[in-house]
């Protein structure tokens, strides 16, 4: 068994923090305390020693997409408190707190899914879900679902290199990888499509459409601290729901 406190939790108590950060920045209307769960989270991920992958990732794809909101809702949401001006711009202080819930939210759910997705195998994560009563063909789905982007990046990497073999050049500048993008697409395509039948033939030779209650030799088990911290999510959502409506 993992010894990582993180890591050994069960796939569902992760799932249901990610969910409890969720409705939290929902419940509570303060950018400040949406963002102060990034800092947790980055805690969380040096714990399970994810930290470096996990603020990279951050980096990459999540940062982009926060600059972006956060310049729309300064520039264009509408207000009469100007507090600037920038070119034909006017910026506004509704458009600044706006920008800051808004990207505070963004910021705080997407970091906790990513998160979610670094600490827990997706495999656990879709047995958990069978083991509450979720059909195989639905898990299927959601295994295949999640697996779908990896396993066509992985195919795409091979295919490039597959192409520098043959001496196309697959570096340098973005119009000289486009040209060498573009060709990879037809057998990309092709290579998922096969790749869906063989796993269509494997799963019908191990009966998968076959009645009946279905067994595996993958278990998962729940320890005390898996059965009780749901209901302290549950309880930190019923307070801070009742300080909303009566505060």
């Amino acid at each position: 068994m993992n010894q990582n406190p993180i890591l050994s939790l069960h796939p569902l108590t992760k799932f249901y923090f990610a969910l409890f950060i969720t409705v939290s920045v929902i419940i509570v209307p303060n950018y400040i305390f949406a963002y102060a769960w990034f800092p947790v989270l980055m805690i969380i991920a040096a714990v399970a020693k994810v930290a470096k992958p996990f603020i990279s990732f951050i980096l990459k794809t999540l940062m982009i997409l926060l600059v972006i909101v956060f310049l729309m809702q300064l520039f264009f949401y509408p207000g009469e408190d100007v507090i600037g001006s920038w070119w034909i711009f006017d910026l506004t202080h509704e458009g600044l707190m706006h920008g800051l819930s808004l990207t505070s939210r963004i910021l705080a759910i997407g970091s906790a899914f990513i998160l979610f997705f670094r600490i827990v195998d997706v495999k656990d994560f879709v047995k958990a879900l069978e083991d509450i009563g979720m059909p195989p063909t639905g898990a299927y789905i959601v295994l295949s679902t999640l697996q779908i982007i990896p396993e066509m990046r992985r195919q795409s990497n091979t295919i490039m290199e597959a192409q520098k073999t043959r001496g196309v050049e697959t570096d340098g500048s973005l119009i000289v990888r486009a040209k060498a993008f573009f060709p990879t697409l037809t057998p990309l395509i092709l290579s998922s499509i096969a790749s869906t039948e063989e796993r269509a033939i494997t799963l019908e030779s191990r009966a998968f459409s076959a009645p009946g209650k279905k067994t595996s030799l993958h278990k998962l088990t729940k320890r005390p601290i898996d059965r009780v911290l749901p209901w302290v999510y549950i309880g930190i959502i019923i307070g801070l729901i009742i300080w909303r409506v009566f505060l």
